[in-house]
C-alpha cells in the first residue's frame, strides 16, 4: 500500500517506521469528492489543505504530556480518484477503499470534502460493527430527503445513515429544513442537541454519550464549530462549539465509549488565511491523543 512521504503526510513524519503502512495502526485515507456543494464550493482541496497545515501542528500534546504518532504510526494515503464517479457509484468506492483497510486491522481516519463521503464511510464501518452508533458534529441535520433532486446531496448523508437503520447522536445543529425537524421529532434513533441547548454548562454532554452504544463512529463537519475558529466551510453558520467546548466534549467521548473511526469534512480552504486546516490538524491529532490515552488502540 502506497503511503506518502514526508513532505506530504500528516504531521510531516519523518521517521519511515512511523509513517509506512506495515507499521502504522493508523491510516489517514483523503477522500476529495465534491459534487454537490450548494453554497461556497472548494472543499475537494480540504484534506490535501488539512495535510499540509498539519507540518505546523506540535508533535507534542501540551493537553496530554505525550507525542502520541511515536506509539501509533501514522500512514498518510494518496488522494482518492473520483474520475467518473459521482452518487451512488462514488459512496461505494469509498466503502470499497475503506473496508480494505478495515480488513487490515488499520485505524482509519478519514479527510473528506463534502459531507456525502461519510455515507461510505458508514457502511464500511457497519460491516464490521453492527451494533454501530453515529455521532455527527455538525451545523446542519444533513436529514433532507434530497437536495435539489439528489438524495445522495451532502444535505442528504444523515438521512441515508438513518435509511441504514444506525442510531444517530447529533451535536452543534442550528439550521434545518422543517422536513428535518419532523424526521427528528418523529424518529426514535435520532437524538439532536440543538446549538442554543449546549451554551449553557457542560451537563448535555454526559446526556448525549449516553444516547450512544458502546462502537461509536464519530463524523465531523467543520461547521460544527464557530466561524470564529473555522471560518472556511462550505456553508458556516454562527453560533457553533467553541474550541474547548468541543475538545471538552470528545475527551468524555473518547473516555466513555469506543471511537472505532471518525471523519473530518466539509473544510473549503481560502487563500487568505489558514487557520481553519490548521485547526482540524490539531483537531485529529488530538482525537488521537484521547484514543490513545483511553487505550482505543
Amino acid at each position: 500500500m502506497e503511503c506518502l512521504s514526508p513532505e506530504h503526510n500528516f504531521l510531516g513524519i519523518t521517521e519511515p517506521e512511523l509513517y509506512r503502512f506495515s507499521e502504522s495502526k493508523v491510516v489517514i485515507q483523503q477522500v476529495p469528492y465534491e459534487h454537490t456543494s450548494s453554497y461556497i464550493e472548494g472543499s475537494a482541496k480540504g484534506p490535501a489543505a488539512v495535510i499540509s497545515a498539519s507540518h505546523f501542528v506540535e508533535f507534542y500534546d501540551e493537553m496530554l504530556g505525550t507525542e502520541c504518532y511515536r506509539d501509533l504510526g501514522i500512514c498518510t494515503l494518496p488522494e482518492m480518484n473520483f474520475d467518473g464517479l459521482s452518487n451512488r457509484a462514488a459512496v461505494d468506492f469509498i466503502r470499497d477503499e475503506t473496508r480494505k483497510l478495515l480488513q487490515q486491522d488499520k485505524y482509519v481516519v478519514s479527510l473528506g470534502a463534502e459531507h456525502t463521503v461519510t455515507l461510505g464511510f458508514v457502511e464500511a464501518f457497519l460491516e464490521r460493527y453492527p451494533d454501530i452508533h453515529v455521532l455527527q458534529i455538525d451545523a446542519h441535520s444533513d436529514l433532507r430527503m434530497s437536495y435539489h433532486d439528489n438524495p445522495y446531496s451532502h444535505a442528504s448523508v444523515m438521512a441515508r445513515v438513518h435509511d441504514l437503520g444506525v442510531p444517530l447522536v447529533q451535536v452543534g445543529i442550528r439550521a434545518q429544513c422543517k422536513e428535518e425537524a419532523e424526521l427528528i421529532r418523529s424518529s426514535d434513533r435520532i437524538h439532536t442537541w440543538y446549538a442554543h441547548q449546549i451554551q449553557d454548562g457542560d451537563a448535555w454532554m454526559d446526556e448525549a454519550i449516553a444516547k450512544l452504544g458502546k462502537n461509536v463512529y464519530l463524523t465531523i463537519d467543520a461547521d460544527g464549530f464557530d466561524p470564529s475558529v473555522v471560518p472556511a466551510v462550505g456553508t458556516a453558520e454562527p453560533g457553533g462549539l467553541s474550541w474547548w467546548q468541543g475538545c471538552r466534549f470528545l475527551q468524555k467521548l473518547a473516555a466513555q465509549r469506543k471511537i472505532v473511526g471518525f471523519d473530518i469534512v466539509e473544510i473549503a480552504p481560502r487563500e487568505t488565511d489558514i487557520i481553519s486546516e490548521f485547526s482540524m490538524a490539531k483537531l485529529l491529532y488530538r482525537i488521537l491523543g484521547y484514543l490513545h490515552q483511553n487505550k482505543h488502540f
